[in-house]
């Protein structure tokens, strides 16, 4: 009977084989249309791999625990906060950065917004702001003050520039419909 339960199931044998660590170890990643292959150790977080080897300082790391939304990337378009994920579980998905969001030299309509309505001030969160922002306009291309609020909401400004964030982009919804 002890022998039995000793025994390693065919399901937790490739399990082990597929473990990941504890050393870094190659995976590759599609960040802003781009597929990158870099070494990631298995507790490295995204934000840390996006700032760290890749070089992609826009994202800010603030709180590094998902509580000020700095990080804010999107995934699949999906805004996400890229300090409470793993970069070895992204997987096949799509990374979007704020060095992403732009056209070449060609500002996407939110960031030009942000700059136009003095939504910056220190510019620690804008980034996340930006991309949560930008997220809610590729959903929802008419937003109401509230729909901006309710996308902006998780985000901290210690500046205090919401009034700012929210002008800029219902602004930047009204460049997009001319």
């Amino acid at each position: 009977m002890l022998e039995a339960s000793l025994a390693v199931s065919p399901v937790i044998a490739q399990t082990k084989a597929a473990t990941i660590g504890p050393d870094a170890a190659p995976s590759t990643l599609r960040i802003n249309g781009m597929v990158r292959t870099v070494a990631v150790a298995p507790h490295a977080t995204l934000a840390e791999v996006l700032r760290g080897p890749l070089d992609l300082t826009g994202t800010k790391i603030g709180c590094d625990r998902g509580a000020c939304s700095a990080c804010t990337v999107w995934l699949d378009g999906i805004p996400v906060a890229s300090c409470m994920m793993l970069a070895i579980d992204v997987g096949e998905r799509s990374v979007t950065t704020i060095e992403g969001l732009s056209d070449g030299d060609k500002l996407h309509p939110v960031q030009a917004a942000f700059i136009e309505h003095d939504a910056v001030q220190c510019g620690f969160c804008t980034p996340g702001l930006v991309m949560s922002c930008a997220a809610l306009l590729a959903q929802n291309p008419d937003p109401t003050l509230d729909d901006v609020k309710t996308a902006t909401s998780g985000h901290l400004c210690r500046c205090g520039t919401y009034p700012h964030v929210f002008a800029a982009t219902l602004a930047a919804a009204t460049t997009g419909k001319g």
